[in-house]
């Protein structure tokens, strides 16, 4: 007999993010800020205290479970006023914090600073998704391993919320061969391409970095899963990927090399799968917020 599908409500993105992951990364963050004695606690003590963490510039609300993380770990509770990916604007209060004062201002300034940062890289990759859709375009947006060292996950995790694709984490998501690796080896991409399969094993897709519509085919053609077109000139670049797509259709055919929000329409196309931008991470604009103790109120009196 034929039974109905139960439906699927996708989990939040939160439960992408390792809890013991979180935590390592909340005391590191918490260390490198604070790694001994803080003298100004003794000026407030642990007296609980209440606290709101405003905006203060508009964009996409990101970073939640990291904050989360900070908090913990300095014995506070934060309230979420707005669900992730939420657009917010300035002066909206997103969270309610309490704890014990001292607590609260030592974990204030790395909450604020990961909020930012998430927050903006999803504010820019929502919007170059939107140009885009707007576009018709149904390829993929992504980023690039273009991060701030320590906060990878951290943007990677608002690429998400933004829309986009974050692209590899790291350099063993995907065997990527790119113009150092051939200098380096000293051999054609054909053979590169052969030998990064072999390094690759059968689990692992093989991404060919290319410069020219000749290197695209040839890595096609000995195997690599994706040839990325870096840094040509749009019509170049469709030219190339109308060639690869014509003898090797299942090829996915990225579009990558300082490619800006403002450039994206010149590089989408028909024979484009996807464009990633280390815009989205090196050169997001952050979202402004702030903390702000409630004067006054002490918490459970």
């Amino acid at each position: 007999p034929q039974t109905t599908p139960t439906p699927f409500s996708p989990p939040p993105l939160s439960a992408l993010l390792p809890p013991s992951h979180l935590r390592t990364l909340a005391r590191r963050w918490l260390h490198e800020d604070c790694p001994g004695p803080d003298p100004a606690a003794l000026l407030v003590g642990l007296t609980p205290r209440r606290a709101h963490i405003v905006c203060k510039s508009p964009g996409l609300l990101a970073g939640l479970p990291f904050a989360d993380a900070v908090w913990a770990e300095v014995s506070c509770v934060s309230t979420w006023k707005l669900p992730e990916g939420d657009h917010v604007t300035p002066g909206t209060v997103v969270a309610e914090v309490t704890g014990p004062a001292a607590r609260i201002l030592q974990g204030e300034r790395v909450v604020l600073e990961l909020l930012s940062r998430c927050s903006g890289t999803a504010t820019a990759a929502a919007r170059a998704v939107g140009v885009g859709r707007g576009l018709g375009w149904k390829g993929a947006v992504g980023g690039t391993r273009k991060t701030t060292p320590g906060f990878r996950l951290v943007e990677k995790y608002g690429l998400r919320v933004g829309g986009a694709d974050p692209h590899r984490y790291d350099l063993g998501g995907t065997v990527m061969v790119k113009d150092t690796h051939r200098d380096a080896a000293g051999i054609g991409m054909g053979q590169l391409v052969l030998r990064a399969r072999r390094a690759g094993g059968w689990s692992r897709r093989v991404e060919a970095e290319c410069g020219s519509a000749a290197e695209a085919l040839q890595a096609a053609l000995f195997g690599a899963d994706i040839v990325l077109l870096d840094n040509m000139e749009p019509q170049e670049l469709h030219a190339a990927a109308a060639a690869v797509k014509a003898q090797h259709p299942t090829v996915t055919v990225e579009a990558s090399g300082g490619i800006t929000e403002e450039a994206l329409p010149l590089y989408v196309g028909p024979n484009v799968d996807a464009v990633s931008m280390g815009s989205l991470t090196h050169s997001a604009r952050p979202i402004d917020f702030a903390l702000r103790v409630v004067p006054g109120d002490d918490v459970g009196q």
